[in-house]
């Protein structure tokens, strides 16, 4: 049989594999559709030769009509690859009326066509030996009983293999690049990708990365290696779209990381009041590629959801995309707008009490917010009581307001469905952190991210390792490159309770000049205390308790450290206030309290002790509901 001759073509960083119809960067492949890797290779094939437009259009789209608009696109296309911009000519050039020509420098490399096969007699049967138990002998059997042992182990190597469940996978689903770079349209982005992850959320037999993990590569070139060993995964999903008017064109591929395999590629060219049934396909598309086992129940959450209407859906993407930008009450009008208009649409309404959650946490939001955010979960969940992101979200939202009792059966439950989902693991533990299970909280939290190394990453932190006093594990279980205001001040935190007081004041004050929230102003405080200035510290302090007073946020552990601010700068009577108002919000580590060395000044207080057991009563209460 006749082999078609295969080739390497190479130009500057760049190799264009026929054989693979791929194009890499080094060792990284670079994602190109169909269309786009055949307008390319057509380039390359005929460098530094001007190709017209219809010599192109027939080669790429040979016995088909084509707008010209098609080609414009792919050379856009081509261009984004390849990294240049239109202005630039170091690979495409455009003659203004005639075509294009491939400017570039090409080698040309004949790939080695693969040996011929050889006849090989199959192997013979496996020995019997095999099927003997280590260190025992083995002893001649008659040959019909070898035979009824080599049939033995024939079937139960096959009713292993039916029995076998695939190997846990890991996913990022990547914000899906705009192509023409529309500012109108660039919510789509980010917002499609975060409705295929929510929609995988339920597949047990999936890790996928959540939204807060990928928000940072929107917009961005992808290097497919460097965000695969950024996000731990081995499997990615990139994609691009092209809105034209009513008309949108999206386009995703998976791809096998450790391979390079391109898994499955598709482009949907559909009317954008049908975009929200892209999360379904893409979603069983993901499924069928990677060859996933399902659940009965996880094929019940992965129908289908019910039609709204395009404007609602727009407005319930734009609020996820405001979200990730963390424009908190803009988000909310707009994921407000989405259930004005589609009441009975739950992934809105979960949406919803997500953003009012984090303005309470995060923007002083108080009372207000944490009360909009319930209603909003319960609005969820009563539309949809299996929402996996409903619960886990209400559970947060129970933890941070004080009630980690209510927010342990959601979890479990959350958990029930999807044994794998990192971030409800990671709940867990931060609501068993509140109930003083510091242990369990460490397990929790740690088997998050086990499934999930970038899974709370840059919002939160393993506070269980400094409640037990493992400071050295609590520092390295904190991001090393991240400025995140949150992470900077545990970061100080973690050396404050080292006495390395002056990499703690130099973390405290730059998370404070980033971003002033309940944990920064504590921060700054405790710099304050180290430069020996109490009473600059007690101003931010006072002021940090007036507001959160104010506003009624209730977040407990947030309050103890205001306690802990006070205790430190001196104020024992302000310290001893705020303590009871944490520990009554439902902040009760009983154990934390009884050591912690930045409540030593008061703890010799009678109420103090009258609070330790508060918290201890609690705490035994808490235990007992749980077993």
């Amino acid at each position: 049989m006749l082999q078609k001759t295969e080739y390497l073509y190479e130009f500057g960083t760049f190799v264009l594999d026929t054989a693979q119809h791929l194009l890499s960067r080094g060792e990284n492949p670079v994602p190109l559709t169909p269309k786009t890797y055949d307008t390319l290779l057509v380039l390359v094939e005929n460098h530094s030769r001007l190709l017209s437009k219809d010599d192109l259009m027939k080669a790429v789209w040979p016995n088909s009509f084509v707008e010209e608009s098609n080609l414009t696109q792919q050379i856009s296309m081509i261009r984004r690859a390849l990294g240049e911009s239109a202005s630039e000519h170091r690979y495409i050039v455009t003659v203004p009326g005639k075509g294009y020509r491939f400017a570039a420098p090409v080698t040309q490399i004949v790939k080695e066509p693969p040996a011929p096969p050889v006849e090989i007699a199959p192997p013979p049967p496996p020995a019997p030996v095999l099927l003997v138990p280590p260190r025992r002998r083995m002893v001649l059997l008659p040959a019909l009983g070898i035979s009824f042992l080599v049939l033995a182990a024939a079937g139960f190597w096959l009713f292993g293999r039916q029995g076998t469940r695939d190997p846990q996978r890991s996913l990022a689903v990547l914000p899906f690049q705009s192509l023409r770079g529309d500012a109108k349209n660039d919510f789509l982005g980010f917002s499609l990708a975060d409705a295929i992850i929510t929609k995988l959320g339920y597949v047990s037999s999936l890790t996928v990365r959540p939204s807060s993990a990928i928000s940072g590569y929107k917009n961005q070139p992808i290097d497919i290696a460097k965000v695969a060993a950024e996000l731990h995964v081995d499997t990615l999903l990139t994609g691009n779209y092209i809105r034209d008017g009513d008309d949108l064109r999206i386009t995703s591929q998976l791809i096998d990381v450790k391979t390079q395999n391109l898994l499955w590629r598709e482009t949907f060219d559909l009317r954008y009041e049908k975009l929200l049934t892209l999360q379904d396909s893409v979603a069983q598309r993901i499924i069928k590629g990677l060859k996933l086992s399902l659940s009965p129940f996880e094929e019940e959450r992965l129908k289908p959801d019910k039609q709204i209407s395009p404007l609602a859906y727009e407005y319930f993407l734009r609020g996820v995309d405001l979200y990730a930008n963390n424009d908190f009450p803009l988000a909310i009008k707009m994921l407000q707008q989405a259930t004005t208009m589609e009441p009975d649409y739950a992934p809105a309404w979960a949406n919803l009490g997500r953003a009012n959650s984090a303005a309470a946490s995060f923007e002083f939001g108080g009372r207000d917010a944490y009360r909009d955010a319930q209603t909003a979960y319960e609005k969820a969940l009563a539309l949809q009581p299996t929402e996996l992101e409903a619960q886990i979200y209400m559970a947060n939202l129970f933890t941070d307001t004080g009630r980690p009792e209510l927010a342990v059966p959601l979890l479990r439950r959350a958990l029930k469905a999807n044994p794998n989902h990192a971030e409800a693991h990671w709940e867990l533990g931060y609501a068993y952190r509140f109930a003083g299970m510091s242990k369990e909280s460490a397990a929790e939290c740690e088997r998050a991210r086990e499934l999930d190394p970038g899974v709370k990453l840059n919002s939160s932190a393993l506070n269980a390792y400094l409640y037990l006093g493992e400071y050295d594990k609590f520092l390295q279980s904190l991001p090393r490159n991240s400025d995140a205001p949150l992470i900077l001040f545990y970061r100080g935190f973690g050396e404050y309770h080292k006495g390395n007081w002056d990499r703690a004041s130099l973390d405290f004050n730059r998370a404070y000049e980033i971003r002033s929230t309940p944990q920064t102003m504590v921060g700054k405080a405790l710099s304050e205390v180290i430069a020996k200035r109490n009473q600059k510290a007690l101003e931010i302090l006072h002021d940090t308790e007036g507001r959160m007073q104010e506003r009624d946020v209730r977040d407990a552990e947030a309050a103890y450290k205001v306690a802990q601010g006070y205790a430190a700068a001196g104020d024992k009577v302000s310290a001893l206030r705020v303590l009871r108002r944490s520990v009554e919000n439902g902040f009760f580590p009983y154990e934390y309290l009884a050591s912690d060395p930045l409540l030593e000044p008061v703890r010799k207080e009678p109420e103090f002790l009258r609070l330790l057991t508060m918290a201890r009563n609690r705490n035994d209460a808490f235990r007992k509901s749980l077993f």
